[in-house]
């Protein structure tokens, strides 16, 4: 009678496992689906944002070109 309870069990947990499986596949799918609209839609905010590919804005400069960033002044001691 043990073997019979025991083949049982194996049988349900075979079903369970395949169950499981098949859960963790779509929830697979369901999350490539998720990040690709989550990609495109990236895509088109940063379209609408003058975005480059590259990340920065288009038409920006950077602090340099406008005089900020490190001062330097000459003759001072912290130069030294």
């Amino acid at each position: 009678m043990g073997a019979v309870v025991s083949c049982i069990q194996a049988c349900f947990r075979a079903v369970g496992l395949t169950i499981m499986a098949v859960i963790n596949g779509i929830g697979g799918i369901i999350v490539a689906v998720v990040n690709g609209i989550v990609s495109f839609l990236n895509i088109i905010v940063g379209c609408l944002t003058c975005q480059r590919f590259g990340g920065t804005a288009a038409g920006t400069t950077t602090g340099r070109r406008r005089g900020f960033g490190r001062r330097r002044h000459i003759g001072t001691t912290s130069a030294i």
